[in-house]
């Protein structure tokens, strides 16, 4: 019986091996990379999405107070906007309850009006916003702020502003 002859190893194999990887950890750099700056422009495009959806629903706050028949009012549900019920036919602000970007269920939190309406809301995320700076004007109060429930998406009649 011969002697078991071992493999010769000229170096080509350990260089190969060496090269696949460092190969795999730098595409794994790279991907960790990739996942990061996603992840930041997805919770980029969940802000944006929380000012359009905040002023939408503002602004159907707005039309509802102000198309009253009679004294002017708050909304009494989220659901009003929807579908006014002081109308016999359907008188809409909004198509629909839109959910809170931020966390992706219809959580948002109310701010109640002096007569127990609605009169805005804020998402219930208490996640920090990546923009702070550069708001339209009407929504400069959304600078420096620490979480997303502080945006606050408020309607005041300008009259009572004027009262003031």
């Amino acid at each position: 019986m011969a002697p078991m002859e071992s493999p010769t190893v000229n170096g080509k194999e350990g260089f190969t091996y060496l090269s696949v990887l460092f190969m795999i950890t730098v595409m794994g750099l790279a991907a960790g990379a990739a996942g990061k700056y996603w992840s930041v422009e997805a919770q980029r495009d969940k802000e944006d999405e929380l000012i359009f959806r905040g002023r939408e629903i503002r602004a159907a706050i707005g039309r509802y107070y102000f198309e009253s028949p009679g004294a002017n009012s708050y909304p009494r549900s989220l659901e009003d906007l929807v579908k006014d019920p002081r109308y016999p036919v359907a008188k809409r602000y909004l198509r629909r309850v839109y959910p809170d970007p931020m966390t992706g269920e219809a959580s948002w939190e109310i701010i109640k009006a002096p007569d127990g309406g609605i009169m805005g809301l804020r998402s219930a995320s208490e996640a920090e916003p990546i923009k702070k700076k550069g708001f339209p004007f009407e929504l400069k109060g959304f600078e420096d702020r620490h979480s997303y429930g502080e945006w606050l998406f408020v309607f005041v009649p300008q009259e009572v502003i004027k009262k003031n």
